[in-house]
């Protein structure tokens, strides 16, 4: 036993020292051995030269699929303007304005919509529009203040088929044209013409009808069709109250309102999970479709054929008058098209035509955010005042709207942001301006969107020329310069 520990005793000797001799430093004399450089760091990645697409949003997934989500979108539109009122415009009673300099919410919107099944939707739209320093509130006293955050829409919807899903609630399903659909997230122009909401806030709520729907696609037509409960509107109104032979809406009105909208898509098929028609796609796509649309709505008007009988009866509905059914259609289309995809450069237009049949010599003047909160002439006969920058919007007859604008290379404004000028002009035929011998309404907006992440973030500057009517039969022109920020989300 003693002779076996004796090899094993000189082998562990051996390994040991052949160990040490591996870690002794090197004789004196010869070079160390080199050190290893260091590992060079990754090289930083350039920074985009373009922003990331926004994507899908605020949304918010249930399912590892992503086909339970809810998904949140809001936004703000505040509007800096320069204004040359009408004539005869007051800031308030007493208060002569000429000129106003000021600053509005346009819109301030939130949207929540979800899917928990692909075969359900529920949305829900809240906000506010229209406040600056003298309306747009309900502040007692103060009317600019507070403004109303009320519902736009409440809808639940139920997919049937592929070709056919069902609604109901309060909708943006609308019929009459693809602008009477439109996103205000999305437009070309600044803005929208409001010819193409022509029952607003009158029938509507804010262009929102209570009812049900039906929309879909069939191969290449996608369609909308709706029922609807008008809501009541102009309640003090009496045969007693509205000028002779000019129409009015019919406060006993409680026939359904009908409308519908129909559009061939030529090209790429548009999203239609949402009635939200996009007003620019900046060339992501490639769209061309031809749209027809309608509104029907029986006896919506009313008119005092003759003048007033004297005395007046006490109850002003024995008065003779007549009610007339609201009729209008419309024709449109839009071309949307990337022309150069290497410099980003695209093209759009969109055109309408609108054909109104309100009863007798209706019309209405409109002035968005309006700047003035009293004064104003009332010229054309029951249309309202023209105070602040109204103008003869909506009336009996025809209307025209055409809008173009071109997406300018990436690099026009540098890598952060793109430049995409545009034009637009509406013209109306309106049968109550014509009784009284004033001019068809003319209006040229020129403008160009600053794209700092696509319609995200984006900073519009608009010039318009408007038509001032208090002199029906000596119109002036107008000027109004807005700059729109806008972000959403």
């Amino acid at each position: 036993m003693r002779k076996t520990y004796y090899p094993l005793a000189l082998s562990a000797l051996l390994l040991t020292t052949a160990a040490t001799a591996q870690v002794q430093p090197p004789p004196a004399g010869n070079a160390p051995a080199p050190v290893p450089a260091p590992q060079a760091p990754a090289p930083t990645p350039a920074a985009p030269t373009e922003s990331v697409p926004y994507g899908a949003g605020l949304k918010v997934s249930f399912s590892p699929d992503g086909s339970k989500y809810m998904r949140f979108i809001t936004w703000h539109q505040v509007w800096t303007r320069f204004n040359q009122n009408n004539t005869g415009s007051q800031h308030t009673a007493g208060d002569p304005q000429r000129n106003t300099f000021d600053v509005g919410l346009r819109r301030s919107r939130l949207i929540l919509y979800a899917q928990l099944n692909p075969r359900f939707l529920i949305l829900t739209h809240i906000g506010i529009n229209n406040q600056n320093a003298v309306g747009g509130g309900v502040g007692i006293g103060d009317p600019g203040k507070k403004p109303q955050l009320f519902v736009h829409e409440a809808v639940v919807e139920y997919k049937v088929a592929n070709q056919l899903s069902l609604g109901a609630g309060l909708h943006y399903q609308n019929g009459i044209s693809r602008m009477t659909r439109a996103s205000t997230l999305n437009f070309l122009a600044f803005d929208a013409p409001i010819t193409n909401w022509p029952t607003i806030e009158k029938t509507d709520q804010f262009a929102r009808y209570m009812g049900i729907y039906a929309k879909g696609r069939i191969g290449k037509l996608d369609y909308a069709v709706a029922v609807n409960d008008p809501f009541v509107t102009s309640p003090t109104a009496t045969p007693a109250t509205v000028p002779t032979n000019v129409a009015e809406y019919n406060p006993r009105n409680h026939s359904k309102n009908f409308q519908g909208y129909f559009a061939y898509e030529f090209l790429d098929q548009e999203a239609n999970l949402l009635p939200y028609a996009v007003g620019s796609y900046l060339g992501t796509k490639r769209v061309f479709n031809i749209g027809a649309g309608f509104l029907f709505n029986k006896d919506a008007m009313f008119s005092r054929p003759g003048a007033l009988p004297s005395p007046q009866p006490a109850d002003p509905y024995q008065i003779p008058f007549k009610t007339h059914n609201m009729g209008i259609w419309s024709a449109d289309v839009f071309f949307d098209t990337p022309l150069n995809k290497e410099t980003g450069t695209a093209f759009t237009t969109y055109a309408v035509y609108y054909n109104f049949d309100f009863g007798p010599n209706y019309v209405r003047n409109i002035g968005i955010m309006n700047p003035s909160a009293a004064g104003g002439s009332a010229a054309i006969p029951g249309a309202g005042t023209l105070r602040g920058n109204s103008f003869p919007t909506v009336g009996t007859g025809s209307a025209l709207y055409a809008q173009a604008g071109y997406l300018l290379p990436k690099n026009a404004l540098g890598p952060k942001a793109r430049l995409q000028p545009y034009a637009a002009w509406l013209h109306g035929d309106y049968e109550g301006l014509e009784a009284i011998g004033a001019k068809k309404v003319n209006v040229l907006d020129l403008g160009a969107n600053v794209l700092l992440d696509g319609h995200n973030a984006k900073l519009t500057l608009n010039y318009r020329v408007r038509p001032d009517y208090s002199n029906p039969q000596d119109i002036n022109y107008r000027p109004e310069v807005t700059l729109q920020t806008m972000i959403f989300l």
